[in-house]
């Protein structure tokens, strides 16, 4: 995977995740409190570690004008697209100066910046509104795409396939894709679908499909540049399935291991292929990046993540008086 990238951008990609787990792990960590009316983050909080190199692969080759829809698991495709960590945090702890001006919280992230479009916790909902971007793209003339980031479970609404019947019918520039951490909350994709891999679903609507290792960020990258550059020159949209698995509970900062939906096993097994550290051991074998190359990012990311939280700290709270105000950041 490292030919086709030189080592800087592979140094990018690298930082790009290892920014998101940093910054995941610091919520993980200031999340819990010891008692209720201490807890400063009261909405709930699905996270993305182990998951960074889907929404990073696919986002590195997206441009600023580009849209991206997203689920209740939504924080890692919102960073991976330049979404404002301080607006983010902010969301989080209610405050006025938050992305949906501290009326959403975690599963409401909005940056119209950086091309994040929304991000919806109801599961399969954000998919037919990355659609109707993508047909609106079309009517203006613009070669822009849009992208749809959903876990597995959403491959059984009814709407995801009216949505991929409406894309493929139009032609629109559009992608699907789908994280498949093999889970939906404690159930296991085996019992839920049948035996069949999910990107035979994209045949029935005359769409190209494409399945891959959603622990490969490079891996990730060179399939979202062909679907991308497909959709941007009129060839429409494609349905993409990466492989790939959530450390943390569904919901909430803990590990949940103990619970026996998932064996530790299974996890260990998953645990094994972190993206982030797949990378890092890419880079220092092949390309000379040591513990003090990394030591820097960390400083400089860290120092961000001190900053967003204490920006979130010291915003105000939204005045009652305003609760039924459009916000828009």
């Amino acid at each position: 995977m490292h030919a086709t990238f030189p080592a800087s951008e592979l140094k990018a990609m690298f930082q790009s995740m290892l920014r998101i787990r940093l910054i995941e792990e610091a919520i993980a960590d200031k999340y819990p409190a010891d008692k209720p009316e201490n807890q400063k983050m009261r909405c709930p909080v699905h996270l993305s570690i182990g998951q960074e190199a889907v929404p990073v692969g696919i986002c590195e080759e997206l441009r600023n004008d580009d849209q991206i829809g997203l689920t209740h698991r939504c924080h890692a495709p919102y960073l991976a697209k330049g979404g404002d960590l301080r607006a983010m945090i902010a969301e989080m702890y209610g405050k006025e100066t938050g992305c949906c001006g501290g009326r959403g919280g975690s599963m409401h992230l909005y940056d119209d910046a950086a091309g994040v479009l929304t991000s919806l916790p109801i599961v399969g909902s954000v998919i037919p509104i990355a659609v109707g971007a993508a047909l609106a793209m079309q009517q203006v003339g613009s070669d822009a795409v849009s992208v749809s980031f959903f876990g597995d479970a959403a491959s059984e609404e009814g709407v995801f396939h009216e949505s991929m019947n409406f894309a493929a019918l139009k032609k629109l520039p559009t992608i699907f894709a789908i994280e498949n951490n093999h889970y939906s909350v404690y159930t296991s994709l085996s019992d839920r679908q049948p035996d069949r891999p999910l990107e035979k679903m994209a045949e029935a609507y005359g769409m190209p499909a494409f399945h891959g290792d959603g622990n490969d960020v490079a891996g990730v990258r060179i399939a979202a540049r062909e679907a991308i550059e497909r959709a941007r020159t009129g060839g429409g949209p494609t349905l993409m399935v990466f492989d790939t698995y959530r450390w943390r509970e569904h919901c909430g900062p803990n590990y949940d291991n103990h619970i026996g939906y998932r064996s530790e096993g299974e996890f260990q097994h998953w645990k094994e292929k972190c993206p982030v550290e797949t990378m890092r051991r890419l880079l220092k074998q092949e390309h000379g990046f040591g513990d003090d190359d990394e030591a820097v990012m960390v400083t400089v990311i860290n120092s961000e993540i001190e900053d967003a939280f204490v920006y979130a700290e010291n915003s105000p709270l939204p005045d009652a008086e305003t609760a039924g105000d459009l916000v828009y950041a």
